[in-house]
């Protein structure tokens, strides 16, 4: 049985240019986020924490169209890779002028990047700032934040 490692927070800020699934819309909706009726460009704004169990396996996002008397409509998916915020979280950086960028992520045939990802120091957090492109889709994307969170009593990283 796996242990859990820590936290992952992720603030889902909004979807872009999202695929049509209703006549002249959609009703986006995201792992327990509030459905966004009838528009592409939702503006979501929301703070989801989930527990990891194993770093080496990415997070997987799925957008999905609600609908009143028939299944769900997929609109795509993503995967988050959570590696780079791991490797620099590991690095146990502190006292970081708030805004440091400390790494760049680029995209790659091996993620889901849109442009390129920065980690930064803000706050006295480690975040980073996402746009992934949705598989499985003829369109759209979805603008993330991530920031881990370690729990005192679990091993950790």
């Amino acid at each position: 049985m796996e242990e859990l490692v820590g936290l992952m927070r992720i603030r889902v800020k909004r979807g872009i240019n999202l695929a049509r699934r209703d006549t002249l819309s959609s009703d986006p909706f995201r792992l327990k986020t509030r459905t966004v009726a009838k528009n592409c460009n939702p503006e979501w704004n929301e703070e989801l924490t989930i527990a990891i169990k194993n770093i080496n396996e990415p997070v997987n996002l799925m957008v999905y169209d609600e609908d009143t008397f028939t299944a769900d409509d997929k609109m795509g998916d993503a995967q988050i890779d959570i590696m780079p915020l791991l490797d620099v979280h590991s690095m146990k950086l502190q006292e970081l002028k708030d805004g440091t960028v400390i790494k760049r992520v680029f995209p790659t045939g091996d993620n889901c990047l849109s442009d390129e990802s920065r980690i930064i120091f803000n706050n006295g957090k480690i975040l980073q700032d996402m746009v992934l492109v949705l598989r499985n889709v003829e369109c759209g994307k979805v603008e993330i934040q991530l920031e881990w969170i370690e729990i005192p009593s679990v091993k950790g990283l």
